[in-house]
């Protein structure tokens, strides 16, 4: 990680991660009853997965590590795409409004991925 970057809390896309999942978290807080061990579960559970992959991979002992942890963080956030995609074809929510908040958060993660890939060269 970079010199000034302490900690994985001072990296922007673990915040703007974490407010993905509190996003998540609240779009499903309207799916049917019926879906709260389905689909609603898997949704949390994808959002959570992606912050926490950030932290978990920011403290392994290699940047290699890092960037697989942050790969993961990106599968999760696929996962996240077709999960509210399924959420919008059973009409449990109009249209998929956090995609616009994935593509930024994709965005950072690639460009992370591509800034340490940079220094281990």
């Amino acid at each position: 990680m970079d010199n000034t970057i302490k900690s994985y809390r001072d990296l922007e896309v673990w915040k703007k991660s974490m407010d993905l999942a509190v996003r998540v978290y609240d779009v499903t807080t309207e799916f049917p009853q019926a879906e709260i061990y389905g689909l609603s579960s898997q949704l949390r559970r994808a959002a959570v997965s992606i912050p926490s992959n950030i932290a978990e991979g920011s403290s392994r002992n290699s940047t290699k590590e890092f960037i697989q942890f942050l790969h993961i963080a990106n599968g999760s956030l696929s996962e996240i795409e077709t999960q509210l995609e399924l959420a919008v074809r059973f009409n449990y929510i109009p249209v998929n409004s956090l995609q616009p908040q994935i593509n930024h958060i994709r965005s950072m993660l690639f460009g992370l991925c591509r800034s340490l890939k940079a220094k281990t060269k």
